[in-house]
């Protein structure tokens, strides 16, 4: 599998991150651990992670994710194999970018990751009452330290980041490598225009989630009753359902048609394929789910279906 430089860091990711928000919630241990091998055997090496994945369920405390991924690594996982791209910020027990925050929440990740570093560690979010020096003198001590190889930002405004590089290169403190934003054949906002342009200049890698908005690019949502008793329903009524959400489905058929692949499948090759991103995310609850994914990072699109695509999307 061919890799791409993860910003300026010196490290390079294959074409797909796994989302693995899922491990330790819909997908138990047994079955993350099969994910995790199909992944890394089928030449994928990023998984993506946060300690607060996943408090959001009933019981969690956060940083389930990170230790399923650790017993994986116990249980004869080679660390040499991955990259563990985990966050910091979210956490309802260590919230926000204060350095000692930074410092703390790092210690707990990599016990529960059973690993004495992380590949990239990112802020999960911005966190305006933190000054931004500080946050980046913590990151750049750890990296210093050898805990930390690089990191990266997510759900940070255009201008956060750049204020955060421009403090980097004033202070010779480390830098985000990277930006975590939504981005997908329909949610393109975020990414085209000056995140983008902002990326290009200063050679930072996007590695955006939502690649399959909430389920909707996959094709299987086209009414109201699709819909009913799935979990996203909801979300995907009120944001994609609409005169734009079924131009986008009717590309993608045509597109799947032309190519032979799913609907799925084209939503994710048609982001592997835009210039601007390194890696989308995505997540599988089970093989058969992942194999389609990887598929899809496989297949290349020819010009004229891009092209359709682009144009349907905007």
């Amino acid at each position: 599998m061919s890799q791409r430089p993860l910003g300026r860091s010196g490290l390079s990711i294959a074409p797909l991150v796994f989302g693995g928000n899922v491990f330790g919630w819909t997908a138990d241990e047994a079955t993350s651990f099969r994910l995790i091998d199909v992944f890394v055997d089928g030449g994928f090496d990023a998984i993506d992670t946060a300690d607060a994945y996943s408090v959001w369920v009933p019981g969690h405390e956060g940083g389930e994710s990170e230790t399923v991924i650790g017993r994986w690594l116990a249980a004869g996982g080679r660390r040499d194999r991955i990259k563990i791209l985990t966050k910091v910020a979210k956490s309802p027990k260590r919230p926000g970018l204060s350095a000692a925050n930074i410092v703390a929440a790092l210690e707990d990740s990599l016990r529960r990751l059973n690993t004495d570093y992380v590949d990239l560690y990112q802020s999960h979010e911005d966190d305006a009452a933190t000054p931004q020096d500080e946050t980046l003198e913590a990151f750049d001590r750890l990296v210093k330290a050898g805990k930390v190889r690089a990191i990266g930002a997510s759900n940070f405004s255009v201008d956060r980041l750049e204020a955060s590089l421009k403090t980097s290169a004033d202070k010779g403190l480390v830098r985000y490598e990277s930006i975590q934003p939504k981005f997908n054949l329909y949610d393109r906002d975020e990414v085209e225009g000056p995140l983008a342009d902002l990326a290009a200049r200063e050679g930072v890698g996007i590695i955006p989630f939502y690649g399959l908005a909430a389920g909707f690019l996959t094709g299987k949502y086209r009414s109201e009753a699709d819909l009913e008793g799935k979990a996203r329903g909801r979300t995907v009524a009120r944001d994609y359902l609409n005169e734009k959400g079924f131009r986008v489905l009717a590309a993608l058929d045509e597109a799947a048609e032309a190519t032979g692949a799913t609907q799925a499948q084209v939503a994710l090759a048609w982001i592997v394929a835009h210039p601007a991103i390194t890696a989308p995310i995505a997540s599988a609850t089970s093989v058969a789910q992942l194999e389609e994914l990887l598929a899809g990072v496989r297949l290349t699109l020819p010009p004229e279906v891009i092209a359709t695509l682009d144009a349907a999307g905007r």
